[in-house]
């Protein structure tokens, strides 16, 4: 069994939210569950935050949303790929 994963660290997310999402949005077909966590709540929300993305589809594909996300200032996107031996 294998997982495909983007791991995408944000910050400034009052400035980069918009354009991740305009990302994730082109790409979402391919994105099976989405977590997104920031610290803070409130008057005390955070301008960093963590997504992680499981992802599915041809692995060219999922390459190029990372490397579209890692273009974004303030933002770091990795492509993670786990097997699990049977």
């Amino acid at each position: 069994m294998t997982k495909h994963l983007i791991l995408i660290l944000v910050g400034k997310r009052k400035d980069s939210a918009l354009k991740v999402q305009q990302i994730l949005t082109e790409w979402g077909c391919m994105i099976k569950t989405r977590l997104g966590v920031h610290d803070g709540v409130l008057e005390d929300c955070s301008d960093f935050g963590l997504m992680v993305l499981e992802v599915v589809g041809d692995k060219n594909n999922i390459e190029e949303v990372a490397r579209k996300l890692n273009l974004l200032p303030g933002v770091e996107a990795k492509y993670v790929s786990l097997t699990l031996s049977e």
